[in-house]
């Protein structure tokens, strides 16, 4: 069996083509320096994945979705699925899109999620498929494109808009870093880490994420409707507004607040240690 990677070359498919050799597949890769094209890697193997930008994995997509058969399967690794997996679906293979929960940076996938959006293919094949990442002791849940869509408007649009916006809300003030890091609190320094992560890296990246999925403006529509009501309340120095504001949300996480604490507990104590 072979297993072909667009964009194999990059960090991405150089995490997961040990993860498929190790699973009794012989890996091919493709990208912009291989003498192996995108199409004769489509034409060649049996498992054919596309790990590309988002804002080129529809067109790449679309470049080979022509060649391929009814006996091979298609995915991506893209982190919006509803584009993709519909161009996909224009190909006579099966189809199953694919979401790795985290970035090329981990040093295994044991532990991390997958998510896997099963659009055209047979039940043998979806387990054949999960199989190799719980082998390795990923955890793969399975979904719709739309619900994944809808998902990571929250997970990860939510996410980065709000430490996006508190990085230009430190530069706006003109806040020295160096200097907070004298008045350090632990939840500080998460935050300020998250912060520090997520600018290091590709800001293509995070545009494609906030900017392609067609659900993250109703989730900034609904972060800045809480930001002005808890601005409000804060400037109009109000107690038990707050209070009320501050106990609706505690009853809607309900038990993963305690959750949550037990987790930063165990973090502040990792860095304590470090």
């Amino acid at each position: 069996m072979k297993a072909g990677i667009i964009g194999g070359t990059g960090k991405m498919g150089q995490l997961f083509a040990p993860v498929f050799e190790r699973a009794g597949y012989e890996v091919l890769v493709s990208g912009r320096s291989t003498a192996l094209t995108n199409e004769k890697l489509a034409d060649t193997c049996d498992l054919v994945i596309v790990s590309v930008p988002i804002r080129d994995t529809v067109r790449v997509i679309g470049g080979i979705a022509p060649l391929m058969r009814e006996d091979q399967l298609l995915c991506d690794f893209t982190s919006l699925k509803v584009g993709p997996v519909a161009a996909m679906l224009r190909s006579k293979a099966e189809v199953i899109g694919l979401h790795p929960m985290f970035g090329p940076t981990v040093s295994s996938i044991s532990g991390q999620t997958i998510v896997v959006c099963p659009a055209r293919t047979t039940d043998a094949a979806l387990s054949n498929l999960t199989a190799v990442f719980t082998r390795e002791g990923a955890v793969c849940t399975i979904t719709t494109p739309e619900e994944h869509d809808r998902m990571m408007a929250v997970v990860q649009g939510l996410t980065h808009f709000v430490t996006i916006c508190m990085a230009d809300s430190i530069r706006r003030m003109g806040i020295d870093i160096q200097k907070t890091e004298e008045f350090m609190s632990p939840v500080y320094q998460i935050e300020l880490g998250l912060v520090g992560r997520l600018l290091s890296q590709d800001p293509a990246l995070y545009a494609d994420i906030l900017q392609q999925n067609p659900f993250v403006p109703e989730v900034i529509a609904a972060c800045r409707s809480a930001a002005g009501e808890l601005s409000e309340i804060v400037t109009r120095g109000d107690p038990e507004a707050f209070r009320d504001f501050f106990s609706r949300d505690t009853r809607h996480l309900g038990a993963y607040c305690e959750r949550g604490q037990d987790l930063t507990d165990a973090l502040i104590e990792c860095m304590v240690k470090k």
